[in-house]
């Protein structure tokens, strides 16, 4: 039993030898290049090595930044406003170009990550949209908050229809969103769009435009230019001394006309493509 122990160390022993003596000339050569570098590097001057490392910390930061820069960009667009303004009726034109209204008021998010039903026709690669219906009940409203600090953009759907009855509703609503801190911070482009204005006693944008101004000068008197969603932030919406209008506020906000249920939305998937680069 020993023998036979001792016999397998010193075949073990050969064993090892042997593979010592086939790496030998491979360590050899390696010396000779590692020699060779080092002769290379002295004859190099100084300010070429210090270029040359510069060179590669500079790449390599460049490309971190392009990296980065890819990330931060934000591809959501998020649809919001009163409960029968017609969001979610957009949402569908948007995903495939149908006019689904669905059966009951949603209570959820509805949200997809899609290419525009628009562009499914045209060729090479296309970005796609990651779009957010936010329920417009006044209990579901703080789901909100959830969509946009990360937001390109958001779209606040108004029924151009039934909009004098529900003017203060929406007014209130459209105020409490211009004075988020996370709105005016990163200044996120907001789209005003009075749907429905296929129907014939829909009003037009710029009578709701004017409507939605005057009422929200009343507001930010009343609030005292603070909003009762964001009160610890206090920003302030407008100019103090001037009535208020749309052009003062630190984000951009534009008026449009679209009909979702005959699919007449060019407006808004103009303003999607301007914050979502395809």
């Amino acid at each position: 039993m020993v023998f036979a122990v001792v016999r397998k160390v010193v075949m073990d022993v050969d064993r090892l030898e042997l593979v010592k003596a086939q790496l030998q000339p491979f360590l050899r050569q390696g010396e000779e290049y590692v020699r060779r570098v080092e002769e290379f590097a002295r004859e190099i001057p100084p300010i070429q090595i210090y270029i040359a490392v510069g060179a590669v910390f500079i790449t390599t930061f460049l490309i971190y930044l392009i990296r980065l820069f890819k990330h931060t960009i934000s591809n959501t667009i998020v649809l919001t406003g009163l409960s029968g303004a017609g969001k979610t009726v957009l949402f569908y034109q948007l995903r495939d170009g149908s006019s689904h209204q669905g059966t009951v008021t949603s209570m959820e998010p509805n949200e997809g990550l899609f290419v525009l039903n628009s562009e499914t026709s045209k060729k090479g690669k296309i970005k796609a949209v990651h779009l957010v219906d936010v329920p417009g009940h006044s209990r579901l409203r703080p789901k909100l908050d959830e969509y946009v600090p990360r937001a390109a953009g958001l779209v606040f759907v108004v029924d151009a229809v039934e909009f004098l009855p529900n003017c203060r509703a929406v007014s209130e609503y459209l105020y409490d969103i211009l004075t988020k801190s996370s709105v005016v911070k990163r200044k996120i482009p907001l789209l005003i769009l009075c749907n429905k204005v296929d129907k014939v006693t829909a009003h037009t944008k710029e009578f709701i435009r004017k409507q939605l101004e005057k009422e929200i000068d009343k507001l930010r008197t009343s609030r005292k230019a603070v909003s009762d969603a964001d009160i610890s932030n206090e920003f302030t919406l407008g100019i103090p001394g001037e009535p208020f209008s749309f052009s003062h506020c630190v984000n951009k906000v534009t008026v449009a006309e679209a009909s979702a249920l005959t699919g007449e939305i060019q407006p808004l998937e103009l303003f999607i493509r301007e914050r979502v680069k395809p």
